[in-house]
């Protein structure tokens, strides 16, 4: 690192607050209120997580699916994570530029991928089913040209598991990074085998089951990717994007820097992230790694805790694996 970069890193850390002290703050409440505002706890839509009683859904509360996406911290880093990978598909990124406003509501499409995981993953099967029946139903019209002409579409298999691929990788990153739970052997393949039933029912096809078969995946699509303009732009709104987060110190940056401390070193060397970038994740990272335990004491109630409630089980085995 340069020495003017050890010095950006030095002031950027002496910035941060000290996530103990923030241990100390009468954060729980706060934290729960914002998190249930700016998620809803519905999952948003008319998504019933309560009954009906015994009804396991997709996954069940025994699966691998259930415990990883009942992280929020390392779900809400990871889906940023997952954003920025996204922008380097060019085909995919066109259908973002052109039928989507993210510049100015970039926050909402967050909130519209957390409703769908949520729901999907929580929902009974009915509920479940009815979210990706709908999600088709829209990407069934975008369609387009790309800025090389390539024709796209939002159903194309080969763009909807593009999409899964790195969602279900940054989610899993993010627990790995940020739940404080460590990961038997086997977990993430279990993980990469239950998730692949959202996209194939979506229309993804030849999905990555497995840790070993989302490796092969990248190495093999690293040859489509690129970082464009429109990856800058995609990037830059993402950048001054409102989270609104309610205590002091859990900023923006420290949410962003800590999704993109979860990219994989390809893609951190084709988004051109400067060592400095870099240092400031691995800040980030120990930050939000930090106060992490907080979400978990302040969401006893979320979307989790209701469907384990729905199964008659303990949320509590979310925090265990079997």
């Amino acid at each position: 690192m340069h020495a003017k970069d050890a010095f950006e890193t030095k002031r950027y850390t002496a910035c941060m607050p000290s996530p103990w002290n923030l241990l100390a703050l009468p954060a729980r409440e706060p934290i729960r209120r914002w998190v249930l505002s700016a998620f809803p706890r519905g999952g948003g839509g008319h998504v019933d997580y309560d009954l009906p009683l015994g009804e396991p859904g997709l996954f069940g509360p025994h699966s691998a699916t259930w415990r990883v996406h009942a992280d929020f911290p390392g779900m809400l880093a990871g889906g940023l994570a997952a954003l920025m990978l996204q922008t380097l598909h060019p085909l995919a990124l066109a259908g973002v530029w052109d039928h989507s406003n993210f510049r100015d509501d970039l926050i909402g499409r967050l909130r519209r991928t957390t409703s769908f995981v949520s729901g999907t993953t929580y929902a009974p099967t009915g509920g479940a089913l009815a979210l990706i029946e709908r999600v088709k139903s829209i990407h069934a019209q975008v369609r387009g040209t790309a800025e090389d002409g390539r024709p796209y579409a939002a159903d194309d298999p080969h763009l909807l598991t593009w999409v899964h691929v790195t969602e279900a990788y940054s989610f899993l990153q993010g627990y790995r990074r940020y739940s404080h739970i460590a990961m038997p052997a086997g977990a993430a393949d279990r993980y990469y085998d239950e998730v692949r039933r959202i996209a194939e029912a979506l229309g993804a096809r030849d999905v990555p089951a497995s840790e070993a078969q989302v490796q092969a995946y990248f190495r093999r699509l690293q040859a489509e990717l690129a970082f464009s303009e429109r990856s800058r732009v995609v990037l830059d709104v993402l950048s001054r994007v409102r989270l609104p987060v309610p205590v002091a110190g859990l900023s923006r940056d420290v949410f962003l820097q800590a999704g993109a401390a979860l990219l994989p070193p390809w893609a951190d060397a084709l988004l051109g992230r400067s060592p400095l970038q870099r240092a400031q994740s691995r800040v980030a990272a120990r930050a939000l790694w930090s106060v992490a335990p907080i979400f978990r004491h302040a969401l006893h109630d979320g979307i989790a805790s209701r469907a384990c409630a729905r199964m008659g089980v303990s949320v509590e085995i979310l925090q265990r694996w079997d």
